[in-house]
């Protein structure tokens, strides 16, 4: 066994653990997903050419260059408008909660936080009634009547309803099993 082989292999991971850095979680409608507009790149080149049979020496050409890369897809403005309109959206959902707790007011790594959601009111949606059930158990009641011979899942009896089962009263002693003949 070649144990050079797996000490430069428990040192190399080792080396590796020191520069690897956790992954974090990290909330989705505040990033930028990638908004990029263009890159502006400046480069140098230098460049050595072999014997040159005409003069008889060699060459070396040095280079500077400027390039810009556009990406494909929808323009930079639209980009970076739905970014914001994102973000928005998630203060609007969250800044209700924000409101809710005045002591985030008082501590200091929340002060943007609280500057943002300033004057933030949640509305409510009043739209539903208040004695309604889900939308699911109103087309489940719907569909009972329409169609009673039909037993759903989930409803209180499952199977037939004249089943020729029943259940024992509960001081009923259960018979002992037949000795097993070996």
């Amino acid at each position: 066994m070649n144990y050079y082989f797996t000490g430069l292999l428990i040192l190399a991971l080792t080396i590796l653990a020191l520069f690897v850095e956790p992954a974090y979680p990290r909330n989705e409608y505040l990033n930028e997903y990638g908004v990029r507009c263009g890159e502006m790149e400046v480069s140098t080149e230098r460049r050595d050419t072999d014997y040159n049979y005409s003069d008889g020496n060699t060459h070396e050409d040095q280079y500077l260059r400027f390039t810009y890369r556009k990406y494909l897809g929808t323009d930079c403005k639209t980009s970076k408008e739905n970014v914001a309109i994102k973000q928005q959206l998630e203060l609007m959902k969250m800044c209700g909660r924000v409101n809710a707790n005045p002591s985030l007011a008082l501590n200091e790594n929340f002060a943007l936080l609280v500057s943002k959601c300033r004057g933030v009111t949640p509305a409510r949606d009043n739209t539903r009634p208040v004695d309604s059930q889900s939308l699911w158990d109103d087309m489940k009641d719907e569909y009972k009547k329409e169609n009673p011979e039909i037993n759903l899942m989930g409803d209180k009896l499952i199977g037939p309803k004249k089943s020729k089962l029943k259940m024992p009263p509960k001081d009923y002693i259960l018979p002992l099993p037949k000795p097993k003949d070996e």
